[in-house]
């Protein structure tokens, strides 16, 4: 398989999982059949991506990254197709989440750019 960069199969494992996710919350517990198993191969494929990106990219950052900005981005979907609230103290946590990722990303020498 041809090698792609380590962001842009970072960004397409963040992006499974966040339809992955967002399926779970339609599957109802698993008892409604195309969103269970559209969950799971979403997550198989998030998976994938991510164990590419860990062939470059140091296993915490790349999880760091994959977990802030899914945090963020599900909250996001949850806010706008699933009515959920999001607070002020939400909002805050997930942009200092954010900040962490910007931090991680321009500060740190263990990020191979």
């Amino acid at each position: 398989m041809p090698s792609i960069p380590a962001y842009l199969s970072l960004a397409l494992a963040i992006l499974c999982e966040v339809i992955a996710t967002s399926l779970l919350k339609q599957s109802d517990t698993f008892t409604r059949l195309w969103p269970s198993v559209f969950t799971v191969v979403f997550y198989v494929v998030s998976f994938a991506f991510l164990s590419l990106t860990l062939r470059t990219m140091p296993t915490g950052i790349a999880y760091a990254i994959w977990s802030g900005v899914g945090i963020v981005l599900i909250s996001l979907v949850s806010w706008l197709w699933f009515g959920q609230r999001l607070d002020v103290p939400a909002l805050a946590g997930m942009g200092l989440i954010i900040a962490g990722v910007v931090v991680i990303n321009v500060f740190s020498r263990s990020v191979s750019h």
